[in-house]
Parts: structure tokens; sequence; C-alpha cells
């Protein structure tokens, strides 16, 4: 007896757990390397031996791992589509995007600013009414949306797919097709990283607009389409775990020795990580490298990961079953629980990247028990998380 298509895709419901808890790992990570956007760093000097963990860390994981969530997420779009229709598949996914946004823009951060992190910020409580209803009336709070940009993002691609098939004369016939060969994923490889690379003369990395990081949307908005390329013609069934494990160990091994290569090309290794400015955008050679580095990473991590999990977890396992229930609750209310936990435990002192592993064998349990056993009980949280 074949296997159903709930037992078919757990594995995908295991590699979007994996996302979840990487983004909790680069948050914290911010934290205390004083890389990348955050609402709180903690304010210490790195070693060389931190810079370099948490350079090469960070810079692996940004990679690939939200790119690779909007390719799980473009993976399902295709058949809640056609089992809702239009308007059924626009409503569901403004319930279960839209308003966890909305809660995120609308309480969650004003209570990370005000409440949790007003010391830390210098606010003055007492206007935070009058700055509330300023950002509301300014449509400033669109901001806000810390981690959901994600959310919004998403809801934003569903809508335009859905308008595109609505009007479109698509049959909606699915067919297996056989997946691009080899040739062709290194000239995928390569326009991604070309594109990304022209946008990021205009919009380098540490840039937005209302939260968003252009810089890296020419990933999220290719790997959604392939996402849903990859639902029509049957793709993830016919990645062989032989095949995968090679573009995995190319991006395991392989990855880290070019970042550190590009990392001594830029000086970053010999004079701190400012040196390595040239890569984050501009008409410089390494943002070229780097953007390239980076469409590596991102396709050979997704079907590397695909081929892995595919192989030795698409089977019920309760523990997995138990925590991804819970992935997306802890995805909306992690920013809040991890600053709180990082800033009232800011007076231990440990070396930042070792402060890091402990803050996260802290800090996931606690997420995903608060959501599972709090968050998950409340009526509407569970409606749309």
């Amino acid at each position: 007896m074949g296997a159903t298509p709930k037992e078919r895709y757990l594995y995908i419901d295991y590699l979007r757990l994996l996302v979840i808890i990487l983004v909790i790992m680069i948050h914290l990570a911010c934290t205390y390397s004083g890389i990348g956007s955050w609402y709180y760093y903690e304010d210490r000097s790195m070693g060389t031996l931190s810079t370099i963990l948490f350079g090469v860390f960070q810079s692996f994981t940004q990679a690939y791992f939200m790119g690779f969530m909007f390719l799980l997420s473009g993976f399902f779009i295709p058949a809640s589509y056609k089992r809702r229709g239009i308007g059924k598949f626009i409503k569901d996914r403004a319930i279960r995007l839209g308003i966890p946004a909305l809660l995120y823009m609308l309480i969650i951060h004003p209570v990370i600013v005000y409440i949790i992190l007003g010391d830390y910020y210098q606010v003055d409580r007492t206007m935070f009414f009058k700055n509330y209803l300023q950002r509301l009336l300014t449509l400033n709070f669109l901001s806000d949306s810390g981690p959901l940009w994600f959310a919004v993002a998403l809801l934003i691609f569903s809508i335009i797919y859905s308008l595109i098939k609505y009007f479109s004369k698509d049959t909606d016939k699915n067919s297996p097709k056989a997946l691009p060969s080899f040739k062709s994923i290194c000239f995928f490889i390569g326009v991604m990283g070309s594109i990304t690379f022209a946008i990021r003369i205009f919009q380098p990395i540490g840039t937005d607009i209302l939260n968003m990081q252009l810089c890296f949307f020419t990933q999220y908005i290719l790997f959604f389409m392939i996402g849903i390329k990859a639902y029509e013609q049957d793709w993830f069934k016919q990645i062989h775990f032989s095949w995968g494990m090679n573009w995995l160990k190319a991006a395991l091994i392989g990855g880290p020795l070019l970042l550190f290569g590009l990392f001594i090309g830029t000086g970053a290794a010999s004079r701190g990580i400012d040196a390595f400015d040239s890569a984050m955008g501009g008409m410089h050679l390494a943002s070229l490298i780097y953007s390239l580095w980076e469409s590596f990473i991102a396709v050979a991590m997704s079907i590397g990961l695909i081929a892995l999990f595919k192989e030795k977890l698409n089977r019920p396992i309760k523990s997995l079953q138990y925590l991804s229930h819970s992935g997306f609750a802890v995805y909306v209310f992690h920013a809040p629980i991890i600053i709180y936990l990082s800033y009232i435990l800011m007076s231990w002192i440990l070396p930042p990247f070792i402060k890091f592993l402990v803050l996260l064998i802290i800090s996931v349990p606690i997420c995903f028990l608060i959501s599972h056993f709090i968050l998950l009980k409340i009526p509407l949280f569970k409606k749309v998380l």
C-alpha cells in the first residue's frame, strides 16, 4: 500500500520545523555577534575566533534558510488554491498570514520596544499612547513586522499567484516531468546570483523597505516559484538520496571554505568584520562573488535537505510531530521570549559564542513549551497558528 499524502509529506513538516529553529538561532546570534538586524545586542567585544564562528554561521544560514522556507511554502500553494478557489484561498491566506502579521505589528512589537526593552531603548513610557496612535495614523506600524515580514511577503506572493491562476487559461493538469539537468541548475544559480548582485547595487544588505530586505528577495521570489513548479511536476519525489547528498556535501564542505576564502580576500579575517562590507553590495567584485555563493548554497542546501529528510525522516515521529504542531506559533512569538531571556541574563559573563549556545539550549524548549501549553490553548491563536 502506498503512503497517504499526509504521510508522504511528513518530512516537509520536519523541514519547516528545522527552519523555525534556525530562525531562533539566527536572532540569538545577532544578539551576541552584533551582526545583522535585530532588536537587542549585547555590547561585548568579540575575539577573532568568535567573529569567524558567528560570521560563517550567520552568512551560511542566511544564504538559504528563508529562501528554503519560501520553497516549501510554494510547494503547497497549488493544491490549496485548487481545493478552495480564489475567494476562499485568499480569505484563508489573509487569516493565517495577515492576522499573525497584524498581531505582531500592533501588539508584539510595541511590547518588545516599550515593555521588555524600554530601559534599553530609553523610551518615555508616558508617551506610549501618543506614539502608538501616531504610528497607526501614519501607517508607520507597517514597518514593525519583525520576523513576520515573511508572513506579509508570503501573503503578497500567494495573492499574486491566485490572480495569475484566475485570469490565465491554466488547466491545472499537473504532470510529472524530469528534474532539471545539472547544467540547468548551474545556469539557474548563475542567473539568481547575477540578479541579486544587480539589486544590491541599489539595495545592499542591511537596507530595507517596510522591513522587507529586497537584497534577498530575488531568491525568495524564485524559490517560491520553484516550489510551485516542484509540486506541479513532482520534483521532490524524484530527488534521489545519493544525488541530494552530493549537493549537501558540496554545500557543507565547499561552502564554508569558499566563504572563508572571501573573508580572506576582503581582509575581514585579518582586519575585522567591517572589511567584509564590500561583499554586502555596490559595484564590487566581492559583492558579485558573494551573491553567486549565496545562490549556490541556497540551491545545494535545499536539494540536499529535501533528499536527506525524505529518505530518513518521512515517517511519523511523535516528538517531531509534537514540535512541528507548535512551529508557526513559535515563529510568531519567539522574538519577545528570546529577547526577554537574553536581556535578563545580560549579567552572565561568558564568551559571546558560548553564551549564544547556552541561550539557545535554554530558549528553544521554552519557546515550544509556551507555544504548546499556553498560546495554542487560546481559541483565536489556535485557529490562525
